[in-house]
């Protein structure tokens, strides 16, 4: 592992209960990201300081831009569009309503303009991954999952990464681009000897990985073979994700959480719930956006 010191910013302090689910809009040049149990998407402009957020209604576990003025959210058990003028949630297809102890989790869009999002229920292998294409057909790609997390996919679009944070394992698959098919699952870092549990997860454009460690205090980075060559050490306790932002995409952004914590734990983690930035030597993959013209015919 290569020691790296690294200048940490708190670029706002949100006090989120579980931010989450961070996406750079290179359009806005603003940061779009979520407060789960607080039902909120939140739209971040960095060089002004303003957060505005929207109360959806309901728990959002991630987003993903689909258009303008348009973010596709994957919610409790289904998705929905948000108008980011007004403020409107239209629903769009009902998924896990049979399941009322799952919730949806973390996604995002691929190359093709398909949004993948996973679902979770703690302590129970119930969960899921899925692909929502722009044509409106819904597939489910992998099962038995608990928590369906951090996910993405390499810059040469060949590997698929899927975390499953219960489990403390990230898992690589072969990934087709153009029919979206995921196959060979291996997995790529385990984690199962350390005392946390990686969330969130963003690709620079090296093919190196960043986790956020929920309970760890930290980001790693891994290698293309899984090997740890960075951590970034935070001073708070939950970080829970992080996407690559900025105009040359080279400024980490990072979401942490304070949901669950105890009074003494937030005496020591007492930043929890705000948005770090870290300046990097590597650049981000641009966000993908959920769009029926990038589908492959």
């Amino acid at each position: 592992m290569i020691s790296h010191q690294y200048q940490i910013t708190n670029v706002l302090p949100a006090r989120a209960r579980l931010g989450e689910g961070p996406i750079w809009s290179a359009t806005e040049k603003v940061l779009y990201w979520v407060d789960i149990y607080n039902h909120r998407v939140n739209k971040f402009n960095s060089v002004t300081g303003q957060n505005l957020y929207f109360d959806v209604g309901d728990v959002v576990g991630s987003i993903a831009i689909a258009g303008e003025n348009r973010l596709i959210m994957a919610q409790r058990n289904g998705l929905t569009y948000l108008n980011t003028e007004t403020g409107e949630v239209e629903p769009i297809i009902s998924v896990e309503a049979d399941l009322p102890e799952n919730r949806f989790n973390d996604g995002k869009c691929d190359s093709q303009g398909r949004f993948w999002f996973g679902s979770m229920c703690p302590g129970k292998p119930q969960g899921s991954l899925y692909r929502y294409d722009p044509d409106g057909s819904l597939h489910r790609m992998e099962t038995g999952l608990t928590i369906a997390n951090g996910l993405g996919w390499s810059p040469d679009d060949k590997t698929f990464y899927l975390t499953d944070s219960a489990q403390k394992q990230i898992y690589a698959y072969k990934f087709e681009p153009s029919t979206g098919n995921i196959s060979d699952r291996q997995v790529f870092v385990d984690l199962t000897t350390e005392s946390f549990y990686p969330d969130g997860l963003a690709i620079d454009q090296q093919g190196n990985i960043w986790s956020a460690m929920w309970d760890g205090w930290c980001v790693i980075c891994f290698n293309p073979k899984g090997e740890e060559i960075w951590r970034i050490n935070l001073p708070v306790q939950r970080p829970t994700s992080c996407t690559f932002g900025g105009e040359n995409l080279d400024i980490l952004y990072i979401t942490s959480a304070s949901v669950g914590l105890s009074e003494e734990e937030i005496q020591k983690s007492f930043y929890s719930g705000d948005i770090f930035s870290v300046s990097t030597a590597m650049t981000g993959l641009s966000t993908y956006t959920f769009s029926p013209m990038k589908l492959v015919v």
